[in-house]
């Protein structure tokens, strides 16, 4: 039986991470309307603090808003995923938009699916991932993928709308320990406990991996269900993504 085909884009917009948001969450929209098929979206970004919508109850988050631009990251607010998470040149972006018929009920398999593909594209690379979540991992969920049961690698979250749904993520492939540097202050703004000797990377598991590694190893595990398409943005999902990226930029 011939595979789906699944719409690919790796555009990204380093220096706009708000409008890079607005993508993913005019892809989501779009998807949903029947206007676009499937869209999978892998893509690497500049430094970015993405916040929470509970992050933004805490009094703290003014001044977690304050820390992130001024250690260089840009503050956005996340499309989905419940806490503070940070992007990096040493991590990579991934999200899928689907169409859904009931998207509430398919929640808990899409997260499994998501966290299935990236554990065995991590396992790819030689490591013992494992789908679950870590004691004192930052932005905690049951279907984060760590190695070992013992440090972080990946988060994901997911939005649900009418007809549709995006579950996305980011994995750290390099630099753990950029990380923990900037997420230690972002928590502690917060008022949120963590352990930051649960959060880690790729390469610090197996030495000398690469981007390129990762994602190569990504995109293998996605074709194993998938005929990917390579795709571009088009007009009008730019056009849509403008309208919407104010949605994700933090209140001054």
């Amino acid at each position: 039986m011939p595979k789906p085909n699944l719409r690919l884009i790796d555009a990204s917009f380093a220096g706009r991470a708000d409008l890079g948001t607005g993508v993913s969450s005019a892809l989501m929209r779009r998807v949903a309307r029947g206007e676009i098929d499937s869209t999978m979206r892998i893509h690497r970004t500049g430094p970015i603090l993405a916040f929470g919508r509970l992050d933004k109850l805490r009094p703290g988050y003014p001044r977690a808003v304050a820390i992130a631009r001024e250690r260089g990251y840009e503050a956005i607010e996340r499309l989905a995923g419940g806490r503070a998470a940070v992007f990096h040149e040493g991590t990579i972006s991934f999200s899928l938009a689907t169409r859904e018929r009931s998207a509430n009920a398919g929640t808990h398999a899409r997260f499994a699916a998501m966290a299935e593909t990236v554990t065995a594209a991590l396992g790819r690379l030689g490591i013992d991932a494992r789908v679950g979540e870590v004691p004192g991992e930052y932005c905690p969920g049951d279907y984060s993928v760590n190695a070992r049961g013992a440090v972080k690698l990946a988060g994901i979250g997911q939005r649900v709308i009418t007809a549709g749904a995006h579950v996305g993520g980011v994995l750290v492939v390099r630099g753990g320990a950029r990380t923990r540097e900037i997420l230690e202050p972002i928590y502690e703004a917060l008022g949120l406990d963590w352990d930051p000797g649960t959060a880690g990377s790729v390469a610090d598991e197996v030495s000398g991996t690469t981007m390129d590694d990762a994602e190569r190893a990504l995109l293998a595990e996605i074709e194993r269900e998938f005929e990917l398409v390579e795709a571009e943005l088009d007009p009008e999902t730019l056009e849509l993504a403008a309208d919407l990226e104010a949605d994700h930029r933090p209140l001054e």
